[in-house]
């Protein structure tokens, strides 16, 4: 289990807040090898390893890869939007899950 614990940030742009996590004794020997192999604290790796994967959890949500026969159904849809609709006007004006 993940706590999060936050203090005050100071002036200075220190990194106060902190991050505990409990691991199998198997799983973090192979984050500290991993991270000696790349010349970081293990620290330094799994806040790295964890951006990356939350950068990419973020752009998956975002970011759509189309062919090209896909690509132009898609424009012919925006062209061609459907009438308004309650349930419409309901979905767009929702948050997206990416801001959440």
């Amino acid at each position: 289990m993940a706590q999060h614990a936050h203090t005050d940030r100071s002036a200075s742009g220190r990194k106060d807040d902190v991050i505990q996590i409990r691991a199998a004794a198997e799983l973090k020997a192979m984050l500290s090898r991993a991270a000696s192999l790349r010349g970081q604290k293990l620290s330094e790796f799994m806040l790295a390893s964890a951006r990356r994967e939350a950068e990419a959890a973020i752009l998956d949500q975002r970011t759509f890869f189309l062919d090209a026969e896909s690509h132009e159904k898609f424009l012919a849809m925006l062209d061609a939007p459907p009438a308004p609709s309650p349930a419409l006007e309901k979905l767009m004006k929702r948050e997206p899950l990416w801001n959440r």
